[in-house]
């Protein structure tokens, strides 16, 4: 996979704000050819540097209306067993190493208020898991 340049960087940035935007107005932002939108496009893909592209749910209307960030530390070794565990967890949408006072970051995405505390007291029954602090989020102002 080649590296990206400024205007893969420029187009990718472009796509995040908008997936769905036509060729012909990526290439007007971008200052360059339709074809050339076409051709990086191509490539990005073909060579795997975009792997999908995604959909956005309006937060009002997903069912999903409680999100929240769990810092997890995890004890000795036992992170990847841990990580292990927690990739079953449907209400866990990102899962990140880190450094610091923490091991893991988990983002989480429940219904509910008991679903959201269901899923608490799941993470920190598992095995290797010493401490973890949650804050809901708000809103988001940038994503």
């Amino acid at each position: 996979m080649a590296e990206l340049d400024d205007l893969d960087r420029r187009l990718i940035s472009a796509l995040r704000g908008d997936g769905r935007a036509p060729v012909a107005a990526l290439a007007r932002e971008l200052g360059v050819a339709r074809a050339t939108v076409n051709s990086r496009l191509e490539r990005l893909v073909s060579s795997g540097a975009v792997v999908g592209f995604s959909v956005r749910v309006r937060d009002e209307l997903d069912p999903l209306t409680i999100r929240a960030v769990s810092l997890i530390a995890v004890e000795g070794r036992s992170t990847d067993k841990v990580i292990r565990q927690l990739r079953g967890f449907p209400e866990i949408s990102a899962l990140h190493t880190t450094n610091g006072g923490w091991d893991l970051v988990a983002e989480l995405r429940v219904e509910d208020l008991p679903a959201f505390d269901a899923v608490l007291g799941r993470i920190r029954s598992i095995d290797g898991v010493v401490n973890s602090e949650t804050s809901l989020l708000l809103s988001s102002v940038l994503r």
